[in-house]
């Protein structure tokens, strides 16, 4: 059965073939990507983006949807758990790259179903409540930028938007400081910064626009 990569990005300084490179190195055979570019995972539903609507047909039982993470079907936690839910429904297994977790559509144990179902909610819930802190954070950018650039912008980040991205999704799934350092690259020092106060680091990477 075919195995399917989704990708999405909400910006043109974002890349789609940054995620097409992770799965690869994390050893998913793709045979056929669908991505968005430019579309907000909060406001646009996977079936209104135009070619997230395209799962809705292509995906059959037994078929592969691998994601990085579950924020890239969506950042809208009805949204995300209503998709996921249809998805596996038809029987179809999603996949995603960090953290290699696995949500198997073709299960008919109810307990398995019970514990699959709850981390589902838990994921999409986290997902928006990352987005919210993303917004918080742009604000904050947005409104240090109105006076002098030089003067509010501080330091530069170590660390840049995919980066930053990588260690907050650790971070959110219990992984510990030291290994995230070691697999970012970061020193210990930036990873806890991050984790304390992942609103100064977003609004760090807006102020310098990376």
């Amino acid at each position: 059965m075919p195995t399917f990569l989704y990708a999405r990005v909400s910006t043109t300084e974002q890349n789609l073939d940054h995620q097409l490179t992770q799965a690869q190195a994390a050893g998913f055979q793709i045979d056929e990507i669908i991505a968005d570019h430019g579309v907000s995972g909060v406001n646009t539903t996977l079936a209104e983006r135009p070619q997230g609507k395209r799962l809705f047909d292509k995906l059959r039982a037994g078929d592969t949807l691998i994601v990085r993470w579950i924020d890239r079907l969506g950042r809208n936690y009805q949204d995300v758990t209503d998709v996921v839910r249809e998805f596996l429904r038809k029987g179809v297994v999603i996949r995603t790259v960090i953290n290699s977790m696995t949500f198997d559509g073709s299960t008919k144990d109810p307990i398995q179903q019970a514990v699959r179902d709850s981390l589902l909610s838990f994921l999409a819930a986290m997902s928006e409540a990352q987005a919210e802190v993303t917004k918080e954070a742009q604000k904050a950018g947005i409104a240090a930028a109105r006076g002098d650039d030089q003067k509010y912008r501080g330091k530069k980040p170590s660390y840049d938007r995919p980066t930053f991205n990588f260690v907050r999704d650790h971070l959110a799934f219990g992984s510990g400081p030291s290994s995230i350092a070691k697999l970012s690259g970061l020193s210990r020092q930036t990873v806890l910064r991050i984790k304390l106060n992942p609103s100064h680091a977003e609004a760090s990477l807006q102020k310098w626009g990376l």
